[in-house]
Parts: C-alpha cells; sequence; structure tokens
C-alpha cells in the first residue's frame, strides 16, 4: 500500500520559516519524481517545486528564492524548506510522487496546512 504523509505545517508570522515532510512508503522512491503543490481556498491546485529523480529541482515563480526543495532517498522523504513566507503562501500543501517511466503511477499525501498571518 503506498502512502505518503506530509508533515510539518502550522501557523507562522509573515517572514517566518517552515519546513515541510513528505515521508513515502510503498513505492521505490528513488524512482519517483517528487513534487509540491499548494491549494489555496478557492483556487485551483497549483505546482509549487518539483525534483527528479536525479535531483534536479524546479520552482513557481512565486517560490524562487524562497522556498528549495530537497529529498533524501535513504530516508524515502521530500522537503519543502519554506523561507520568507507570506500570506499569500496560506494554503494547503500536498505531495505527489510520479513515477519516472509509468505515468499510471502517481500518488498523493492528504495534505498539510499553511497559515502565514500575523
Amino acid at each position: 500500500q503506498v502512502q505518503l504523509v506530509e508533515s510539518g505545517g502550522g501557523l507562522v508570522q509573515p517572514g517566518g520559516s517552515l519546513r515541510l515532510s513528505c515521508a513515502a512508503s510503498g513505492i521505490i522512491f528513488s524512482r519517483y519524481h517528487m513534487d509540491w503543490y499548494s491549494q489555496a481556498p478557492g483556487k485551483q491546485r497549483e505546482l509549487v517545486a518539483s525534483i527528479s529523480t536525479s535531483g534536479r529541482a524546479n520552482y513557481g515563480d512565486s517560490v524562487k528564492g524562497r522556498f528549495t526543495i530537497s529529498r533524501d532517498n535513504a530516508k524515502n522523504t521530500v522537503y519543502l524548506q519554506m523561507n520568507s513566507l507570506k500570506p499569500e503562501d496560506t494554503a494547503v500543501y500536498y505531495c505527489n510522487a510520479r513515477h519516472v517511466l509509468y505515468q499510471q503511477n502517481d500518488y498523493w499525501g492528504q495534505g498539510t496546512q499553511v497559515t502565514v498571518s500575523s
């Protein structure tokens, strides 16, 4: 059974930092590209950052220079370091795993809430 479990969300003041984690089980983690998505109330889910099986990272324009995605294949975990947080970063953040070859092997976590407010 595949599971992606996000953690690390919470309430933070503007300018603060959070680190999200997504622990995967039931998959060969090193064969999956990993993504972080965000979904704010009333908005579509959007891609925040992605990291390939080789470790190449890409970011959405709104988070470039503030967020960093990383992965630890030994721990089957992907991270999202979020710095200089803004109120507009408030959203539920979801972890996604995409197999490097088989597109039908696509899995989601349950999400973790991030709220940026003073």
